[in-house]
């Protein structure tokens, strides 16, 4: 099997990460409560990760992308640096045309979420992998075990720890083979649950 080969992303990159990150989350559970209706869900999921990664993630400078032998994208991986400061509040507007285009109506739902993500978050220092997917056609091929190595060295090399909350439950031992540890669960109000996940300082 080729290398997949990882590189940072870059601003030409964010529609296809953006599509390849709203193929990967169709079925998530989480985005699932958050647009319930499918043809709203495909729809919307574009438009969102467009526009958390052209105003906040691209900017942090921790998006990862694995590539196809034709160097479309494959994979994404929307990381966070330790130490990151919130988006401030110039950023969270310049957001909410895009969000309320890819929410609509179930914004609010959204907003939910990611308030009940913000409470909840580790105060020690980390590297935080908001999202992470895989188009469709290259499940199971490797891309997102390349994306996950790539910035764990990283992360190791900076004797750091990492942290994510997992949204689908049979990604829990995905996540736990990479030295991820269950550290708590989140429950939406009325929603599924979201597994947290902390990784230790190597």
């Amino acid at each position: 099997m080729a290398t997949i080969v990882v590189r940072k992303a870059a601003g030409r990159d964010v529609d296809g990460a953006a599509q390849t990150l709203a193929a990967a989350f169709q079925h998530d559970p989480v985005m699932s409560w958050i647009l319930p209706d499918p043809d709203r869900r495909a729809a919307g999921l574009p438009r969102f990760f467009a526009t958390v990664a052209r105003h906040i993630f691209f900017p942090a400078g921790a998006a990862d992308l694995a590539l196809r032998p034709d160097d479309s994208v494959g994979g994404a991986a929307l990381w966070t640096p330790p130490n990151h400061p919130d988006p401030s509040p110039l950023t969270e507007l310049r957001t909410l045309p895009g969000i309320w285009r890819a929410l609509g109506r179930r914004t609010l739902a959204g907003k939910q979420v990611g308030d009940l993500l913000k409470k909840n978050h580790p105060a020690e220092p980390h590297w935080y992998l908001a999202m992470r997917g895989s188009a469709p056609d290259v499940r199971g091929k490797g891309y997102g075990h390349a994306l996950l190595h790539s910035r764990l060295d990283r992360v190791d090399a900076d004797h750091a720890a990492a942290y994510l909350e997992s949204s689908n439950p049979v990604n829990v031992p995905y996540y736990e083979r990479f030295g991820f540890v269950v550290t708590g669960e989140l429950q939406i109000p009325g929603g599924p649950t979201l597994w947290q996940m902390l990784r230790a300082a190597r």
